[in-house]
């Protein structure tokens, strides 16, 4: 077993409530869990997003922890939060990646698998 190693799963959901599609207001939101699933300790320090609209238009979001937390997780231990993005078209991607610094000191990244936010599909 890899001593850093994380697992990061996303969950997706769109936002109807809160978009309007006739002002280009498309509001998604996304759980993440992140799972230790190596044998060190690591603290979450910050985080570097890649959001990506169907226009190809592309924003950069870096910062310090996630949703105003930094977690030490000790291995087997789990981080979940929820946040969200806005496109001006119907669909997008995000990917990125988390920054880590195990309590031996050896700091290291975990890469986002990308994903995609997207309208539900209808049946007609």
């Amino acid at each position: 077993m890899p001593a850093y190693d994380f697992a990061i799963q996303v969950k997706t959901q769109y936002l109807p409530e809160q978009s309007n599609p006739d002002r280009s207001q498309h509001v998604f939101s996304y759980t993440i869990t992140i799972r230790n699933t190596g044998t060190v300790a690591a603290q979450l320090i910050s985080r570097h997003w890649v959001i990506t609209d169907a226009n190809n238009k592309v924003q950069e979001v870096k910062g310090l922890g996630v949703v105003g937390h930094q977690p030490l997780l000790q291995p087997g231990e789990q981080f979940e939060y929820s946040s969200g993005t806005q496109f001006e078209t119907a669909h997008g991607s995000m990917t990125g990646e988390y920054f880590f610094v195990a309590e031996d000191g050896h700091r290291f990244e975990v890469k986002i698998p990308e994903f995609v936010l997207s309208l539900p599909r209808t049946l007609h």
